[in-house]
């Protein structure tokens, strides 16, 4: 596992790199709803803030510094008293902020058209985008939102005691990611209908999108404030998430010391970062993979290749006689109180030979 712990390392600082960087972003967003600088904006000035921000290398570079920074510093104090401590609180405020935004967002006029179109399926829609396209999408996504395949989940799986089993964790930790995107749609589908703002994809819908729905509401600096609050919070608990991960590889693979490990990464990943920052002002006229900037590209590698397939390579050394092995896997993963795999036959072909092949389709298809 030495080799793939180097690979899970190298996904890590790819996903850091780009996700320091949008983590920034929602953190400079929430300085700008607290202080009022939306205060008199129009819907139509809305996109030109987020042009100005994308067009400053400093600014971007300042909330991605302090990103780092403080992720680092959170790490730096181990895992009981800066880890643990931090993102029980953080994660605590969060599902109080997502509940709250959730509700007030729903019971905005006309949010009724916003929750059908979110919550009632639509096939036409899905086979007008491709349901193989929706489909591989909706799995990349899964990949992403659990850091699947670069061992960010799986960090956190090795400090777990024994107590419990891992197929029931596994179970908790999906079902709250599950209930945490739900309500993240609560929020934005049924504001966007009762404004009559068409929801869009990707950066566009958080940081222009929603501010134009915020300025039109009513008490929108405080609205908007406490949704960028939530999604700084979300990001944050992924960025330390990684962080973690990276000093466990140096920690546990060269045997440095955790504050040498700390203060190389944090140095690393601060320069590593720049380009993800200039890439949308100096570097606007590069591009990398298929014309994509700098982050995207960055984007590309760890949602279409690592994830799946460091998932993949996870997966055949748990369950594969070349690996671990199918039987030490299903002792290790029943040890404990909870919910079981099961250990029939089935379930080991399943596991096998037919999860794999549908991993690699997701993999195939990402680079298609």
């Amino acid at each position: 596992m030495a080799s793939h712990g180097f690979v899970c390392a190298v996904g890590c600082y790819l996903l850091m790199m780009y996700y320091t960087t949008v983590s920034g972003w929602m953190l400079g967003y929430f300085i700008k709803f607290l202080t009022g600088r939306f205060n008199g904006v129009t819907a139509d000035q809305v996109s030109g803030v987020f042009d100005a921000l994308l067009a400053s290398p400093a600014e971007m570079g300042l909330w991605m510094s302090v990103t780092v920074l403080f992720g680092f510093l959170v790490v730096s104090l181990g895992l009981q008293n800066g880890l643990e401590r931090i993102t029980k609180v953080m994660m605590s405020a969060l599902l109080v902020l997502i509940v709250v935004l959730a509700v007030h967002s729903c019971l905005l006029p006309g949010a009724g058209a916003g929750l059908k179109f979110y919550l009632v399926p639509d096939l036409g829609r899905a086979m007008d985008q491709g349901l193989g396209s929706v489909i591989t999408a909706a799995m990349n996504q899964a990949f992403f939102t659990l850091s699947l395949g670069i061992g960010s989940m799986e960090i956190f799986g090795s400090y777990m005691t024994r107590e419990h089993t891992l197929a029931g964790e596994s179970v908790r930790i999906c079902c709250l990611d599950t209930f945490v995107a739900l309500c993240s749609g609560l929020i934005i589908f049924p504001a966007c209908f009762s404004f009559g703002v068409e929801p869009d994809v990707g950066p566009s819908l958080i940081f222009v999108t929603l501010p134009k729905v915020f300025v039109n509401m009513a008490g929108g600096r405080l609205w908007g404030t406490l949704f960028f609050l939530f999604m700084t919070f979300a990001s944050f608990t992924t960025v330390i998430a990684v962080f973690e991960n990276l000093l466990a590889f140096w920690v546990d693979s060269l045997g440095w010391s955790r504050k040498k490990a700390v203060v190389t990464n944090a140095l690393f990943v601060l320069i590593a970062s720049v380009p993800c920052v200039l890439g949308y002002n100096v570097w606007s006229g590069l591009g990398l993979i298929g014309g994509r900037n700098v982050l995207d590209s960055e984007d590309f590698i760890v949602s279409n290749v690592l994830l799946p397939g460091g998932a993949l390579v996870y997966l055949l050394f748990c369950v594969s006689r070349w690996g671990w092995g199918y039987d030490r896997y299903i002792a290790e993963a029943n040890t404990g109180e909870g919910l079981r795999l099961s250990e029939g036959p089935a379930m080991k072909r399943y596991l096998q030979f037919i999860l794999p092949v549908l991993i690699l389709i997701i993999f195939v298809k990402g680079l298609i």
